[in-house]
């Protein structure tokens, strides 16, 4: 073929390539001529085409779902149910209608410090994936509950900030453990929040899944840029080995066409440059390597307060905070500082952007805004067991007098603000305290009384010791306290010492005779450890007494006049059994099924039965104290009554002997006996009433007394605060009661076995090593507030002279004795005791004077059998 002649095929290229030469520049001509006309078309097109994605990400972030997950305190998850959890957070992310836009399809994690709770955790997505979201991977220790959006109110000083990640791309955040926690920095930082000073700080992290395309992007650009590395490495490496031809390549190819240098070419080795290294990609790509777990990140952060200086203060603590994750990447605030000055998200342009994303949650990240789930996994959580979580105002509030708290310990936040704890009256129900002698457990108790009672409550305080009254005095010597105030003082010696009087059968009250004969017999075989199988002829020995005591007091009472200082007391018993003629006049009140037991089973009995019933009465009255006490007829002792009107009642015991024991289990006995009869009154009528029980291994004799307080108590507006030195030396069933139903318990510094009790009820938060390390006046303990336990905190134990110091009254003192005597109906010791001495011949006085004819048919139907 010669070579200036086509082919009919090659022609028809050649002219088809010049007709779409020819059209492209003929669209080219016409696109010149109406340039304007295009760039506005495409224009107003890329703008209707933002507008619309605006649109439509406006209405799916409306949308939206809010969740809360609120951790127990035993929760520790591990690594993999937190990367379970970033997983269904990006899955959640995701959800939505097919239309929503990419930068709509975000997941919020907010977490938020406002006062009212030390740092919440809610999560916000689509609301499409509100079944995905209450179905938490965290496990059963996390508590999700669906809440309605944050709703605030205006502050007066807000700054705000975007965080974001800084670093080489594909370099990571360092690994921080789970313990300790990582978000303790962040708790850390929002602990000193003050809601009274309107104080607010909210960390957001939103979330939205890698897209695909982006990442291929970027995943290209990574190795671009390690592979230029390459290549400067080795022409770096060139220089320094001087293999680097001169001229750069066109040297290079210059002497290659050198003859001169190809002569000397066999007299030195040719030295060839380095060649780049192989780029590894996964070593380049570091955490763009696999898909799996890349999310794109954008970090918000507002702080807001009404008090100058305290928002910035703030924002400067939670970027420390995030120090905590610097590696080869670290998280750092976006935007420039100039001196004081910041040019940032709080000024104009970037202001509006940053708004419209912190209210619609509008994903838009920074170039560096890429992380994985194993990166942020310590945000993904809520704070765990191991975290050091403050507590705040709206948990447990600071006291104030008269505010119906009552205060708990000084406690020091993390901020070094110490305050002065205090939990509702109406939620502290029953409370323990252990610990050593003398380190201030009683001081504590002291000081919930004083407040119980500057609250208008009632409350009965138990002391052995004897001596507590005189510490609380001066803070109780108030006009609006002191008629409340009752004392019963069974330490006094003196003859011209005042004392109170408590007849356990005294029937002046609107009270049932067989329930006072049961109420007595219970508390004397309960402190006797008498039942049906240890004592059965002794229990039936002490019913039928009492049984007979109560009706002739009944009958005394009925007969009106003064009558009822002929009543019979618990020292009646004596007679009863061993007088004979005594015997005779009580029968001839009693009706005829209880006179029969009398006539047909008791002259049956030995003699070493009736001993049985008859020694501990005996031990009682060898008292004078006890004696006076117990001894007359008309009680102002009346705890009932104290729990109806709210009296202030202070019982100071003689000891903690056998017999003191006994008296003290008979008190005891009673306030529960008292207890159970407000039945009677309509729950809202039940005022609530406080026993405090100091040195409890002493009062621990009543049996299962202590256990059915707080068992059966509750319900009839009773109280009951325990002080000990050792659980385990209380009976079991009292410690497991107490125990289980203790809204507070605390203890200071003691010896490992008595400590391990209480710490083992604490999960392992405090160990035994830290309560024994405790200086004297501090003490670990736990509160109940809002149905919720809180702590154990490490408290310094308040006094009286820090708390109610204003209140002291120490020259009203004298004048409050006296009320508190007088409220009693208390005499000198000597008036009572002759009274007591003589009670058995005002008693047989008093039955002499009734018909005789009953008298003296008992007397004789009796005389078949004596």
């Amino acid at each position: 073929m010669e070579p200036d002649t086509l082919t009919p095929s090659t022609a028809g290229v050649f002219g088809t390539a010049a007709n779409l030469l020819e059209a492209l520049w003929t669209v080219g001509a016409w696109a010149a001529a109406n340039a304007w006309w295009l760039t506005l078309i495409t224009a107003l097109s890329m703008a209707g085409w933002e507008v619309l994605q605006q649109h439509l990400a406006s209405r799916a972030l409306s949308e939206r779902t809010c969740v809360e997950l609120v951790p127990t305190g035993q929760f520790t998850p591990g690594e993999e149910e937190i990367w379970r959890q970033g997983m269904q957070l990006i899955r959640a992310a995701g959800s939505g209608p097919w239309w929503t836009p990419r930068r709509a399809r975000t997941l919020r994690v907010r977490l938020r410090a406002d006062g009212s709770q030390p740092l919440a955790y809610r999560i916000e997505a689509p609301a499409s994936a509100h079944a995905l979201l209450t179905r938490t991977p965290l496990g059963p220790r996390v508590k999700v509950s669906t809440v309605p959006p944050v709703a605030d109110k205006g502050r007066t000083h807000v700054v705000r900030a975007v965080l974001t990640l800084h670093g080489k791309p594909g370099s990571s955040l360092r690994e921080v453990p789970l313990d300790p926690d990582p978000l303790q920095p962040l708790v850390d930082a929002v602990a000193g929040i003050r809601a009274e000073l309107g104080d607010l700080a909210e960390v957001c992290v939103d979330l939205s899944p890698a897209p695909r395309w982006q990442l291929a992007v970027h995943r290209m650009r990574i190795m671009q840029r390690a592979r230029a590395e390459a290549r400067r490495e080795a022409a770096h490496e060139a220089r320094w080995t001087g293999t680097e031809p001169a001229g750069g390549w066109t040297g290079a190819l210059g002497n290659l066409l050198d003859p001169a240098q190809w002569r000397n070419s066999g007299r030195s080795p040719v030295l060839m440059p380095p060649r780049p290294q192989r780029v590894n990609r996964d070593q380049a790509l570091g955490k763009f390597a696999e898909n799996a777990g890349l999310m794109r990140v954008q970090i918000l952060v507002r702080c807001a307060s009404n008090t100058t200086g305290r928002a910035e203060q703030r924002l400067a603590l939670i970027n420390a905070a995030m120090d905590v994750y610097a590696g080869g990447s670290r998280i750092g605030t976006r935007g420039l500082s100039a001196g004081p000055w910041r040019i940032g998200p709080d000024r104009w342009p970037w202001r509006p952007r940053f708004d419209d994303q912190w209210a619609t949650g509008l994903m838009r990240p920074a170039a560096g805004g890429w992380a994985r789930i194993d990166e942020l996994g310590g945000l993904l959580k809520p704070p765990t067991a191991s975290a050091r979580i403050p507590v705040v105002q709206a948990q447990l509030p600071t006291y104030e007098v008269g505010r119906d708290l009552l205060p708990q310990g000084w406690y020091a936040g993390p901020d070094g603000r110490e305050r002065l704890l205090a939990t509702a009256e109406d939620e502290t129900l029953f409370e323990v305290q252990s610990g050593k002698a003398g380190w201030g457990k009683t001081s504590r108790a002291q000081v919930h009384a004083v407040a119980s009672a500057h609250n208008g409550r009632g409350l009965a305080f138990v002391d052995p010791h004897g001596d507590s009254f005189g510490d609380v005095a001066r803070y109780l010597a108030h006009d609006d306290i002191a008629p409340r105030v009752r004392l019963v003082d069974l330490t006094v010696h003196s003859p011209d010492a005042m004392i109170a009087c408590w007849n356990l059968l005294d029937m002046t009250g609107q009270v049932r005779p067989y329930e006072v004969t049961a109420a007595v017999t219970d508390a004397i075989a309960t402190a006797l450890g008498w039942s049906d199988l240890t004592g059965p002829r002794a229990l039936t020995i002490l019913t039928k007494a009492v049984e007979a005591l109560v009706a002739v007091n009944t009958t005394a009472v009925a007969a009106g006049s003064g009558a009822e200082e002929h009543q019979a007391t618990l020292l009646q018993v004596r007679p009863l059994l061993t007088d004979k003629e005594f015997r005779h006049l009580v029968l001839n009140v009693l009706d005829e099924e209880a006179r029969r037991w009398w006539l047909t089973s008791f002259p049956d009995l030995p003699r070493e039965a009736l001993l049985t019933v008859l020694n501990p009465l005996d031990r009682l009255a060898a008292n004078p104290a006890l004696r006076a006490f117990l001894g007359c007829p008309v009680s102002g002792y009346d705890i009932r009554r104290a729990m109806d009107e709210g009296h202030v009642v202070w019982i100071c015991p003689p000891g903690t002997g056998p017999t003191d024991r006994l008296l003290i289990s008979l008190l005891v006995r009673d306030f529960l006996r008292a207890g159970l009869s407000r039945r009677d009154l309509p729950e809202r009528d039940r005022r609530p009433f406080r026993l405090y029980l100091d040195e409890l291994i002493s009062l621990d004799g009543a049996g299962s007394t202590i256990a059915e307080i707080t068992e059966q108590l509750r319900k009839f507006g009773c109280r009951l605060h325990g002080m000990t030195q050792l659980l385990d030396r209380l009976s079991g069933p009292t410690r497991t009661a107490l125990l289980q139903n203790a809204s507070c318990l605390s203890t200071t510094a003691g010896s490992a076995a008595a400590i391990g009790q209480i710490t083992g009820e604490w999960g392992g938060k405090v160990t035994v090593e830290d309560v024994a390390e405790l200086d004297r006046w501090w003490h670990y303990a736990s509160f109940t507030a809002a149905g919720k336990r809180i702590g154990p905190l490490l408290v310094r134990g308040p006094s009286l002279a820090d708390v109610f110091d204003n209140l002291a009254r120490p020259g009203r003192t004298k004048t409050l004795l006296h009320t508190a005597h007088t409220n009693t109906g208390a005499r000198p010791l000597h008036v009572r005791l002759t009274q007591a001495t003589g009670q058995t011949d005002t008693v047989r006085a008093f039955l002499t004077t009734l018909p005789a004819t009953a008298a003296g048919d008992a007397e004789n139907t009796e005389g078949q059998y004596a």
